[in-house]
């Protein structure tokens, strides 16, 4: 049966409710998820012990860290954030980040084989550590068929960053990956904390170029207004803020621009609800812009300089991604890994002003809202990467270091929760992102690294 994406959201959201929501908020002893709505139904066991999924699900493993690729390099490890693109010949490609820092070279792409090592130091790497050796952050790009069920290719598109968490496709058909340290000299040659670019279609190594104008900080994720081209960036720090940045052209971000940080209209400056309810959910603040200054950040204290001037702290902001409001605007869905009384997580969600970051923008001001706040473990735990699913819901990745389990949850239209899948493996999920036509879900296993492709009956729900 085919539905579009509202109407499956309407549909999905009538099947959970004759289900009936309250009979799932129980538990037993041993479980690790419970349900809030019925969602696709139970987990199912994985043979392989390895992922489990509901009913009429399946998954594949794409890739995995330690495999040579099509270039030579050896694929890194540390799987974290990952775009899906459909290329113009109607192939798909997956560009995947590699969160490897200083120290961590041999489980980067060259692992430790001089012969490698000097390949990658000649192919033009943007920095190396005081030992010589190419910092082993980065990208790589697979080229998959177009169902995405096989890889065609394999290849770095990236090399010599560091720390590359996640990061956000643009609507121009490029990966924008974050560094998520501020390392610099004399550790490394130069300063990290930065944006860069790797288009979808490159077929190698391209020239890393830091966006400088997006800021220094520990960068999580970024995600771009498609009608003004502004981009929203998430900070991952207990103190943390959120930032957009207004190009000066917009989709050519290399061009420069100006950075600001978001503060509550009201001057109410904390969001992370550790010791009070500042920002109780299910409300909604207006929000007004802070400019900054010194972005390059050499003392690494843009976030408490935007604090003093007004900005709000969140909790470990990570992921983010794009929405559309039944109207057809946008709006952005970003998560707080550490927020809410418990610490569980929190998810927030901005709404552009219809004159975001032009005149007028004063009068009619963005909203920022708190979505959802977890209270139970059980329920949703260290939300990370986050993806909005084709019909309207969300699918969150939880990182909740050193636990054996982690989930993929899901989060509907009301805030109401459901599990998707169970890695059972001690490592985070990270990177969820949707081929373009809906049918596969591609996710990664931190570390050892492995990419995944799910597939299964997305629009069936358990009544």
């Amino acid at each position: 049966m085919t539905i579009s994406r509202r109407g499956f959201a309407a549909t999905s959201i009538a099947a959970l409710a004759l289900g009936g929501w309250a009979r799932l908020g129980s538990a037993q002893s041993g479980d690790t998820y419970r349900n809030e709505v019925q969602g696709y139904g139970p987990l199912r066991p994985d043979p392989a012990g390895y992922f489990d999924l509901p009913e009429g699900f399946s998954y594949r493993v794409l890739a995995k860290a330690g495999e040579t690729m099509d270039d030579g390099f050896i694929a890194p490890d540390n799987f974290d954030g990952m775009g899906c693109f459909a290329l113009p010949d109607g192939h798909l490609a997956l560009v995947r980040n590699h969160e490897l820092s200083l120290g961590s070279e041999a489980k980067g792409p060259a692992g430790t084989d001089p012969a490698l090592e000097a390949r990658l130091a000649a192919a033009g790497p943007f920095d190396r550590g005081q030992t010589g050796r190419v910092l082993p952050g980065g990208t790589t790009t697979l080229l998959l068929d177009p169902k995405g069920e096989r890889v065609l290719r394999q290849h770095l598109s990236l090399a010599g960053t560091s720390t590359n968490c996640a990061g956000g496709v643009t609507p121009w058909g490029s990966w924008l990956t974050c560094e998520e340290t501020v390392v610099s000299a004399p550790r490394t040659g130069t300063s990290h904390g930065w944006v860069f670019e790797v288009p979808a279609s490159a077929t190698g190594m391209v020239t890393p170029t830091p966006l400088k104008a997006m800021g220094r900080f520990r960068h999580e994720a970024a995600a771009i207004d498609p009608r003004t081209g502004i981009v929203y960036q998430t900070e991952d720090q207990d103190d943390g803020l959120f930032y957009r940045f207004i190009p000066a052209v917009p989709g050519r971000l290399a061009e420069g621009g100006r950075l600001q940080a978001l503060a509550f209209a009201d001057g109410q400056r904390d969001s992370r609800n550790w010791n009070s309810a500042d920002f109780a959910p299910g409300t909604t603040r207006a929000v007004r812009w802070i400019d900054l200054t010194d972005v390059d950040n050499p003392e690494d204290d843009l976030r408490q300089r935007g604090h003093a001037a007004g900005a709000v702290r969140f909790a470990r902001g990570e992921g983010i991604h794009l929405g559309q409001r039944a109207d057809g605007g946008a709006e952005f869905f970003f998560t707080c890994t550490s927020g809410g009384p418990g610490r569980y997580g929190q998810i927030m969600r901005y709404r552009p002003s219809l004159a975001e970051g032009a005149a007028g923008e004063a009068t009619r001001p963005g909203q920022i809202a708190l979505f959802h706040e977890s209270v139970d473990p059980l329920l949703l735990d260290y939300a990370d990467n986050l993806t909005v699913a084709p019909w309207g819901h969300l699918i969150v990745c939880e990182d909740r270091s050193g636990s054996k389990i982690n989930h993929l949850r899901c989060v509907t239209p009301e805030g109401r929760t459901y599990t998707l899948a169970r890695l059972n493996a001690e490592t985070e999920l990270a990177g969820a992102c949707f081929s373009p036509d809906g049918k596969t879900l591609f996710v990664n296993a931190y570390a050892p690294g492995r990419t995944l492709a799910i597939t299964g009956p997305w629009t069936r729900l358990a009544g």
